[in-house]
């Protein structure tokens, strides 16, 4: 299918699915957004048009999906672009009308969920090859339901296909569609350690809670200051050494903002002043009930904490910001994680683990 231009359906329709759908149509190709809820989409249906701002300025009508049906039937590439916590449910609902070998990109992929979703299909006797990415192609804001504000597209997005046996076919497919951006990560495993998300949110949301409680609006970059940005520092020291223990390269948080918002690598809070002075710090969550918290606590730092145990190399910060954020939200953030118990990791061996993660 690379080469020409796709229908591409998009479950979801947030900010990263506005602005992926964005780019899909800046690139010649022809996004159907689908809205679990319905409620987000109502107004794209009715006509009114979608505007992005910032790093992509276009004004566009998307078709919408009445349900999964409809989103598997009428594209040749499914996307996921939600939050972790849709992600099983999404999968449970596409999964009976997706055709053997139609592509599925999960953007970003969390918590293992390609091992999910390839069980699904295994159980309907059909096979299509699963992408997961380690970040989102683009980041950025929803100022109301017909416009995104795009922050940046990202200059290396790290992927990987399940089974492995598919990777050509679905590097060429991402890049068909995305542009020049994809770098091969050494299978699902690696992709789980390459989003830094989980473990850069746990310093900005701990480090400002007061400003998301209170509904504040305030400049993320501006405000990861330099005894937060030395917190992310070593929390990627951990997760370095998790990917270090399983033989995985994976890239660090230097390289990690140097490539996703274009500025010179320092230490990580000089990057983000210099993201903020550029106009690209980006607005911090203005709310407790923010994904920053009940997405990337459950799926993961408890993943991350997970496949450290299997590896023998403990996370102990990641680990306190589960229990941290547990006790200040009342809830029990490791039970909250649907994907894990449904894969059984807890009965796996970290051998058995990585035969998966390369074959589904």
């Amino acid at each position: 299918m690379s080469g020409s231009s796709m229908k591409v359906g998009i479950a979801g329709a947030g900010a990263i699915a506005f602005g992926t759908a964005a780019l899909l149509q800046q690139n010649g190709h022809a996004p159907m957004l689908w809205s679990p809820s319905g409620a987000r989409t109502k107004a794209l249906a009715a006509g009114t048009p979608l505007t992005a701002k910032g790093a992509i300025e276009d004004t566009f009508a998307p078709a919408v999906a009445a349900d999964a049906a409809q989103l598997a039937r009428d594209n040749d590439v499914i996307l996921l672009a939600l939050p972790a916590y849709g992600h099983k449910a999404v999968m449970d609902a596409l999964a009976p009308h997706l055709r053997a070998d139609q592509p599925v990109i999960i953007s970003s992929h969390a918590s293992l969920g390609a091992l999910y979703l390839a069980r699904l299909l295994a159980a309907r006797g059909i096979k299509a090859p699963i992408i997961a990415w380690g970040t989102t192609v683009t980041t950025g804001r929803q100022p109301d339901l017909t416009h995104v504000q795009v922050n940046t597209v990202r200059a290396r997005v790290d992927m990987c296909v399940l089974p492995d046996t598919g990777t050509e076919a679905g590097f060429a497919l991402c890049q068909s569609l995305f542009g020049d951006r994809f770098v091969l990560r050494d299978g699902l495993l690696a992709i789980s350690l390459s989003n830094l998300n989980p473990q850069n949110h746990m310093g900005i949301a701990l480090g400002n809670m007061s400003r998301m409680e209170r509904g504040e609006t305030w400049g993320q970059g501006q405000n990861l200051t330099p005894k937060i940005g030395t917190l992310l520092e070593a929390l990627d020291l951990e997760r370095l050494a998790i990917a270090e223990a399983l033989n995985l390269p994976v890239r660090t948080i230097f390289e990690h903002f140097h490539l996703s918002f274009h500025v010179p690598v320092a230490s990580i809070s000089e990057m983000n002043q210099a993201m903020h002075a550029k106009g690209t710090g980006g607005t911090g969550p203005a709310s407790a009930d923010s994904r920053y918290v009940t997405e990337d606590v459950p799926y993961g730092l408890v993943v991350t904490v997970a496949l450290g145990k299997l590896a023998g190399c403990p996370a102990p910060l990641h680990q306190a910001g589960v229990t941290i954020f547990s006790a200040m939200y009342g809830r029990d953030f490791t039970a909250e994680n649907q994907l894990l118990p449904s894969l059984g990791l807890s009965n796996m061996t970290l051998d058995s683990l990585q035969a998966a993660a390369r074959t589904g």
